[in-house]
């Protein structure tokens, strides 16, 4: 066994903070796939959101640890979707989720792609409408190229009527279209490295 297999994985905490979960620590691996999305950065969304997102589906692909879902499930969302195809992010996703709000967490793991379609039938079973959360891996890595290629077809299939809203969080030097299938650009925020686009119907 290599020593690189033996190391052990660094774990960061972050905490939630707004709502009935308000203080609870979130694990999150330090492992390239999952970036934490930074608290400046989760504010800002939050704050956008604000009460719009009481009792509405939240689904967060690539979701990593979790950290935008459960942050919704605490200030009140319905229910929350999360996908995540790295093991070791999955695992502590598991341990977080166990902490903080299993009952209105639904876990899959697996390549967000293959993924979606299984949640988005899920929620256009509900009668709320739904926040879709895109968080894709930065592409840097070999073969991560297309990703944004991949996440806007994705988008392209989302139906108006299950929407609420769709954020993007993408490379702050990537230009992201007017519009994806039936969704309009609303706004965007840019953070240093990292941008957050918002999608409406």
């Amino acid at each position: 066994m290599s020593s690189r297999t033996k190391e052990k994985i660094k774990i960061f905490t972050t905490t939630i903070t707004a709502g009935t979960h308000k203080g609870k620590k979130i694990e999150i691996p330090d492992i390239f796939t999952t970036r934490s999305s930074k608290g400046i950065l989760k504010e800002s969304l939050f704050n956008t959101l604000q009460f719009d997102i009481i009792d509405k589906n939240f689904v967060e692909v690539f979701s990593g640890s979790g950290s935008i879902g459960l942050e919704a499930l605490s200030r009140g969302a319905g229910e929350a979707y999360f996908m995540e195809h790295n093991r070791t992010a999955f695992k502590c996703l598991e341990a977080n989720v166990k902490r903080i709000e299993p009952s209105k967490s639904h876990l899959f793991y697996g390549d967000s792609f293959e993924k979606f379609e299984t949640i988005y039938a899920m929620v256009k079973q509900s009668t709320e409408k739904t926040y879709f959360y895109f968080d894709p891996p930065f592409a840097t890595r070999d073969g991560m190229d297309d990703i944004y290629d991949k996440t806007i077809a994705l988008i392209e299939t989302i139906e108006p009527e299950i929407c609420e809203m769709v954020i993007v969080e993408h490379m702050s030097n990537l230009e992201m279209p007017q519009n994806i299938g039936k969704l309009t650009q609303h706004k965007r925020k840019k953070f240093g490295r990292s941008t957050m686009t918002y999608y409406k119907p």
